[in-house]
C-alpha cells in the first residue's frame, strides 16, 4: 500500500509530460463511446455522461437507456445514436435487454455502465451482459449502481486483464470496501484498486492496481453537486476513447473535472453551478494544460 508521500500530485506539468494521444483522421479515429444507464426517472445522467465524453474528444457517441426515455434523449443529444432498452414496471433498465445492446457493446471502443441505473439485481445482470459482450481489451468505466453490483461480486474483474476504471463516490466506496472509508483517500483508492484489479478514481484520488497513485488537489466544494459524477465518468470515457490508457485517462479526467469547476467560480461562486455547466468548460480546460 503506497504511503501518502508516494502519491504524485496531478499538476499541469505532470500532465504535459503525460500528453494525451491526438488522433488524426475522422471521427472513427477518436473512437465510439457507449453509455449504458438511464432509468425512466434519471435519464439526465446518461445525457451528462455522454456529452462529457464528446467534450473530452470521443468521436462517436451512443446512448442506451430505458425505452421510455429514448425519444427525449435523442432530441436532447442529437449527436448521439440512442437505443431504448426494455425496462421493468418500476422504470429500471432490464438486465436482459436482448441482442441489440450486446451488438452495440461488441462494436464500441469504450463502454460506460451505471449513470442513472437503478435496481441492483437488474444492474448485476446488465453488468454481466456488458462484460460478456465487450472485447477483452475494450476499456470499461463503472459508475454509480454498476459499482454497487460489482461490490456483490468482488472477484468479477480479478484475473480478467480487462482495462477497467471505477469511479466511486464515498457511498459507493463504502459498498466496495465493505466498511466506512477512512480519512486517507489515497490509501482507500489504492486498496480498492488492488482488491478489484482496476484503476480507481475516488474523487481526486487515483490509484492503479500496479501500485502507482496520484492526487488532484484543486477540486472544490462546488463539484459536490447532482450529476457531477456522471460528468466525470463520461469525461473519463471520452479520454479512453481517444487512446489514453486507464490511469492516464483517470488523472486527466480528475484534473479536467476539478479545473472546469474552478473556471465557473467567477460567474457562480464556489457553490451553485450545475453539473451541465461543467460540460462546456471541458475542452478549453484540456486544451490549455
Amino acid at each position: 500500500m503506497p504511503n501518502r508521500s508516494d502519491t504524485e500530485v496531478i499538476t499541469p506539468a505532470l500532465l504535459r509530460d503525460w500528453a494525451l494521444p491526438v488522433p488524426s483522421g475522422g471521427k472513427e479515429s477518436r473512437g465510439t463511446v457507449l453509455v449504458v444507464g438511464g432509468s425512466r426517472f434519471t435519464p439526465g445522467a446518461v445525457l451528462l455522461a455522454g456529452v462529457a465524453a464528446l467534450r473530452a474528444g470521443a468521436g462517436v457517441l451512443q446512448l442506451a437507456a430505458a425505452e421510455s426515455t429514448a425519444a427525449a434523449l435523442s432530441i436532447q443529444v442529437p449527436e448521439a445514436l440512442v437505443v431504448g432498452l426494455p425496462e421493468t414496471s418500476d422504470g429500471a433498465v432490464s438486465g436482459q435487454p436482448g441482442d441489440r445492446l450486446a451488438d452495440l457493446v461488441a462494436e464500441a471502443d469504450v463502454v460506460t455502465v451505471g449513470p442513472g441505473l437503478s435496481e441492483i439485481e437488474e444492474t448485476r445482470r446488465l453488468l454481466h451482459l456488458v462484460l460478456d459482450a465487450a472485447g477483452p481489451q475494450t476499456p470499461v468505466v463503472l459508475d454509480a449502481y454498476a459499482l454497487g453490483a460489482l461490490s456483490h461480486e468482488p472477484d468479477l474483474l480479478v484475473g480478467s486483464g480487462r482495462p477497467v476504471v471505477l469511479t466511486p463516490n464515498l457511498t459507493e466506496a463504502r459498498h466496495l470496501l465493505g466498511r466506512e472509508p477512512g480519512e486517507d483517500l489515497d490509501a482507500e483508492a489504492a486498496e480498492l484498486a488492488d482488491r478489484y484489479a482496476a484503476v480507481v478514481s475516488l474523487y481526486g484520488h487515483v490509484a492503479s492496481p500496479d501500485g502507482r497513485s496520484w492526487r488532484e488537489e484543486s477540486g472544490d466544494a462546488g463539484l459536490g453537486t447532482s450529476g457531477s459524477g456522471d460528468v466525470r465518468a463520461g469525461l473519463l470515457a471520452g479520454l479512453l476513447s481517444r487512446g489514453a490508457e486507464p490511469a492516464q485517462a483517470a488523472c486527466w479526467a480528475a484534473y479536467a473535472h476539478a479545473v472546469s469547476g474552478q473556471r465557473l467560480v467567477p460567474q457562480y461562486g464556489r457553490i451553485g453551478f450545475l453539473a451541465r455547466e461543467l460540460l462546456d468548460e471541458i475542452p478549453h480546460t484540456i486544451a490549455t494544460v
